[in-house]
């Protein structure tokens, strides 16, 4: 089986445990979105079917196209686009979401600014982003993570945010703490802690190829456990040290 980017979350089963966290943020999202609605961050698509019923129109983007994005329904338009900036007038959408992007983004106080910019009065910018107390290991794809405190400060220009994460059950924590003692067995090879001080473009290709194979020795290890988890294993709470993702709600 050809090795695909962890950083693209699939339908892949060894993903399972993040696909369905992931799910949720788009469940939940879904319930909040009305109007003309902008994603941030296509990835494979899976999102758009949730997120689109509820949208008088859906426009999604991403910096490239991935090769497992089916062709867009009637009423989604896809754009291949960098940002920031955003390609697109002010106050163009009464709603926006984007998950899992903005620890890849190198400016993203400039990237929240923009969001703001696109959104009208009284618009809702739904986001989330790993929380970086639960973070196992340094991820170099992500120019940085952030705790709930951090994230706190990007948010200055919005009149109200509130501030959710994404929790989950014993069933979730027993994978976690599985995925942990792995990774935990991997980095102690790392006794010059290289991971903390070597350039992330360096880092990123055998990081990818490890966090690869490490979800599918979890797999064939924990079958039963890696299959059983469900979208429902996990819940949006008030944030806090423990909750995986963080989730905020930050209305214009």
């Amino acid at each position: 089986m050809a090795l695909k980017t962890a950083e693209r979350v699939s339908r892949e089963v060894s993903d399972n445990f993040v696909f369905q966290r992931s799910r949720l943020a788009y469940v939940e999202a879904a319930r909040r979105v009305s109007g003309r609605v902008l994603e941030i961050g296509t990835g494979t698509g899976y999102g758009v079917e949730i997120i689109a019923p509820s949208a008088e129109s859906f426009v999604t983007i991403d910096k490239t196209r991935s090769a497992d994005l089916p062709p867009m329904p009637a009423g989604v338009e896809f754009l291949e686009a960098r940002v920031p900036p955003l390609p697109f007038e002010d106050e163009s959408f009464d709603c926006v979401v984007s998950f899992q992007v903005i620890e890849h983004i190198k400016h993203d106080k400039a990237f929240v600014k923009e969001v703001h910019r696109v959104l009208r009065k009284g618009g809702r910018f739904i986001v989330s982003t790993p929380n970086k107390p639960m973070s196992l290991t340094r991820n170099p794809w992500h120019v940085r993570e952030y705790t709930a405190e951090e994230f706190d400060k990007l948010f200055a220009e919005f009149a109200d945010v509130e501030r959710l994460g994404v929790a989950g059950n014993e069933r979730v924590w027993e994978y976690y703490e599985k995925n942990r003692e792995s990774v935990h067995r991997i980095m102690r090879f790392d006794v010059l802690r290289m991971q903390w001080w070597l350039p992330r473009w360096i880092l990123q290709l055998p990081y990818d190829v490890m966090n690869r194979l490490n979800r599918r020795r979890l797999h064939a290890r924990n079958t039963t456990l890696t299959e059983a988890i469900r979208m429902e294993d996990y819940n949006i709470r008030r944030v806090d040290s423990e909750c995986f993702d963080l989730f905020y709600i930050a209305t214009k």
